[in-house]
């Protein structure tokens, strides 16, 4: 519950609302974390927000952050400058199953800042890249101004990763996929039903993702998602982020799809 204070060592805009926040501790120390798991952040005065972490989970000494500006909190972290401060406490959740699905191919599926909770598990699996087998990002936004790591998808693609990128609509300069991220699903060949798969995104999105996996053979236990809700502690005390029998911020933010299911099918659970 203690926080601690984090400065602010670089800082990229993404996007037209979106950072990237590399922070390290004043005190020097490290902090450990396992890919899917986030922090609660906060500037001074401006209270607190869950954030997930981006970073290389092999890299624990920098901390790192993309934060979408989107209200008080978030847009006060935002206005951040190298040389200030963040309180941060954390890390909390679970993790990725990235260690679980070693030796099948691997589906990451995400919709616009949800890219940002899958980066540590995409990081993880190509440092570990023999590990696996084939990696297939299929990533979706709304504009090509709306996409994140764009160095970083190049990257990853020279790196062994399958990039597939897609919005919604674009102008003629964008030579991409132009449509719903699902539809990407149909443009790789993989032994689907060995296939698992993480997907992080609006939660419409990871509805008719699930439904599209589903239908290529992919079974719901394989299909990890990572859900958001109100939270506010951050270790299960204030109930603001209950979801079915769980909360997300000690049970989740990443769940089996086998799982949410059955909660997800409760009207306006």
């Amino acid at each position: 519950m203690v926080p601690v204070p984090f400065e602010v060592s670089s800082k990229r805009q993404d996007t037209v609302d979106t950072w990237t926040l590399e922070l390290r501790a004043r005190s020097g120390q490290a902090l450990a974390f396992t890919p899917g798991q986030f922090n609660m952040l906060a500037a001074a005065g401006a209270g607190e927000v869950p954030i997930s972490i981006s970073g290389d989970p092999d890299r624990p000494e920098a901390l790192v952050h993309t934060v979408r500006s989107v209200g008080l909190a978030t847009a006060a972290i935002c206005r951040t400058e190298p040389g200030q401060v963040l309180s941060v406490r954390g890390p909390f959740g679970g993790a990725w199953p990235v260690e679980e699905v070693q030796g099948c191919d691997v589906v990451i599926a995400a919709g616009g800042i949800g890219l940002a909770p899958l980066r540590p598990a995409l990081l993880s699996m190509l440092a570990r890249r023999e590990q696996y087998g084939r990696l297939v990002l299929m990533y979706g936004g709304r504009s090509p101004d709306h996409l994140l790591y764009a160095g970083d998808r190049q990257e990853w693609a020279a790196r062994g990763f399958e990039v597939l990128v897609t919005v919604d609509s674009a102008g003629p300069e964008w030579i991409g996929h132009v449509g719903v991220v699902t539809r990407l699903a149909r443009r790789t060949e993989i032994d689907w039903t060995a296939a698992a798969a993480m997907l992080c995104g609006p939660e419409v999105m990871m509805r008719f993702m699930v439904a599209a996996l589903l239908d290529r053979g992919v079974r719901a236990e394989r299909i990890y998602a990572s859900m958001e809700r109100n939270m506010q502690c951050g270790i299960g005390h204030c109930g603001h982020c209950q979801l079915g029998p769980t909360l997300v911020c000690r049970d989740g933010a990443v769940y089996r799809w086998s799982e949410l299911a059955p909660w997800l099918a409760i009207r306006e659970l």
